[in-house]
Order: C-alpha cells, then sequence, then structure tokens
C-alpha cells in the first residue's frame, strides 16, 4: 500500500508526536520513551499488549534506548497512545530538541562508579521533558556512562556524561613496597612506584576507580566521586569526537548546571541546522569552555528561551 493516502502535513504533524511513518505504507512505528532505558514488568506487557492490538505484533529497540511499536495505522494513532498511558508511557523522541537520554546501566555493573540511571532520569524530566517546547538549531543528544569504559560513547553525543571516582591518595601511608598492589590493579598504568613512593600520573589515570582499597597500608582507602562532561561529539555522516571540559564536576549539581548553560548556548549562538559540534568549532572550544564554566548563560535563561530562534527547525534525520 502507498503511504501517498497520507498527506505530508499529517505525516510531520504525527512525527512530532513520535510516530514515524513505515516506508512505503500508511502504517507508522510509534517510538515510545523509556526515560532512561529501564521500563517496569507492567510496562514491558502493556507494550507487548499494544503491539498486537494495534501494530504489526513486532517491537524494535532503537540505538537511543526508546521502543517502537511497528505497523501502527495513521487512525489509530491516538487510541494507541491513550492505551500505553495507562502506564505512565507516552511517544515522542524527534525534532531539533532534547532528544532521549543515554544510559548504561551504572552501578549494577562492577566498574559503574555513578547511578546512571538516577542521573539520566533527572536529566530526563530536566532537559528532555522541561525544554521540550524549546526549538535548538539541530537535535541534542546526551549519553551517560557510569565509568571510564564509555559503553554508551559518551564522547560521541553532543554532550556525555562519564562517572568519576577520584582518588585519595594518602602519602604518609605508602611503604613503596617493591610489589605494589596498587601498581598492579590500575590499568592505565598510571600508578608508578617511583624513588621509594607511589605516585600517580593525573595526565594518564583515568580516574576508573580500581585502585581504590586495594593497598595492604591504607594508603588509597576512598575515593571522590565526579562528572567529567565532554561536549561536541557526533555521529553519523559527518563525525566528531567531543572533547572534555577541563574540569571534573565534584558536584551533581554543578554538572547538571552545565549541561543547561550548553543546551542554552546552543540555542543562543548555534545556527539553525547547524549541530553542536560545529557551533564549538565555529566559536572555538575555549570560548566555549569560558561561558559553560561561568553563571552568565543561566543568568540570561529566560532571555535566551523567549527569543524568537529556530522556528523552521533543523532536524532532518
Amino acid at each position: 500500500m502507498s503511504s501517498l493516502t497520507i498527506s505530508p502535513e499529517n505525516e510531520k504533524r504525527v512525527k512530532a508526536m513520535g510516530f514515524l511513518n513505515n516506508k512505503g505504507t500508511d502504517n507508522f512505528s510509534a517510538r515510545i520513551i523509556t526515560v532512561n532505558g529501564k521500563i517496569t514488568a507492567a510496562q514491558h506487557h502493556c507494550i507487548a499488549e499494544a503491539a498486537e492490538k494495534f501494530g504489526n505484533g513486532n517491537i524494535t529497540f532503537t540505538t537511543r534506548l526508546t521502543v517502537e511499536v511497528q505497523g501502527i495505522p495513521y487512525d489509530k494513532i491516538e487510541e494507541f497512545q491513550e492505551f500505553i498511558k495507562k502506564e505512565g508511557l507516552y511517544t515522542g523522541g524527534t525534532g531539533s530538541l532534547v532528544r532521549p537520554v543515554v544510559s548504561c546501566k551504572g552501578t549494577t555493573c562492577q566498574y559503574g562508579l555513578i547511578d546512571t540511571f538516577a542521573v539520566s532520569e533527572e536529566i530526563h524530566h530536566r532537559f528532555y521533558e522541561g525544554y521540550h517546547t524549546v526549538k535548538l538549531p539541530h537535535k541534542f543528544k546526551i549519553a551517560v556512562g557510569g565509568c571510564p569504559n564509555n559503553c554508551v560513547k559518551p564522547d560521541l553525543n553532543d554532550l556525555g556524561i562519564i562517572g568519576q571516582r577520584i582518588p585519595d591518595f594518602d602519602e604518609d601511608e605508602c611503604n613503596g613496597c617493591k610489589k605494589c598492589s596498587v601498581e598492579k590493579a590500575c590499568p592505565m598504568g598510571a600508578a608508578k612506584v617511583q624513588d621509594g613512593v607511589l605516585e600517580i600520573n593525573k595526565d594518564i589515570c583515568n580516574n576508573c576507580g580500581r585502585c581504590i582499597g586495594t593497598c595492604h597500608f591504607d594508603a588509597i582507602e576512598g575515593g571522590t566521586t565526579g562528572y567529567k562532561i565532554y561536549i561536541g561529539g557526533r555521529w553519523g555522516k559527518h563525525v566528531a569526537q567531543g572533547r572534555a571540559l577541563s574540569k571534573i564536576f565534584t558536584s551533581k549539581e554543578e554538572a547538571l548546571d552545565v549541561i543547561e548553560s550548553a543546551i542554552l548556548l546552543y540555542r543562543e549562538q548555534g545556527i539553525t541546522g547547524e549541530r553542536f559540534s560545529s557551533t564549538i568549532e565555529r566559536l572555538g572550544f575555549e570560548n566555549v569552555e569560558k561561558q559553560l564554566l561561568s553563571h552568565d548563560l543561566l543568568d540570561r535563561k529566560e532571555e535566551i528561551l523567549n527569543a524568537q530562534l529556530h522556528l523552521v527547525g533543523g532536524a532532518t534525520c
């Protein structure tokens, strides 16, 4: 069946609601937002029932941790939305907006340093939902990784967070052991015993936290939780690797403020159709970092949000 019976205006209208046309048909895939890639058993049952009731019975998972129910007829879209609403589910995830957040599994993983589910849920409510009416130059993707293993590739997103555990090294407790357990535990080779005392090369250390608690003499008993932020990553037709801000944030609230500053900067200084990586390249990384680490953008939040910008939208895929 041809999709020509659905007008381009109506196809565009439902796409903004999270319904994407199944090529060559009058049917659509409903993109269901999972907040952070985690759903309850009841929500799972609801999605499965909706797929059988309204779609073709198939469910797919996107790279952004959303769920798509395939084969929904155009005239069943509103009914589908009402059906999944009973379990707190809704559709979306398209347009020149903050997109759904991607999260790794965080502290359920042996290497997880931060609760990525909790952090990404907070980001979802504050920025995906809170900024849902705010048009940006293009889509803006955020990823939250629990450790430097980078499983969700934070540095290939417009903005990425990587959990950190900065080791608290007490040099007075170090015995300079010839067979140093800390040195053995360090996967980066950043910890070395030099001249009878352990040294940690900060230029090599990625704050993975693997050395914490390994010293038999309690030289590294604890560590400070932190958030490393990358900006300007991009994956697709044009690839750009994000760069880390020079500061590691030890306050979650401060890290979230930096995310908001980045969104505000992108809205104010980005050109319609331009990805964030291109905005950073055009403005200069040092200039952008300076703005993100100040409070000026947040102080001008209402002015930036109320400006008549990006009325057409730039997201093309």
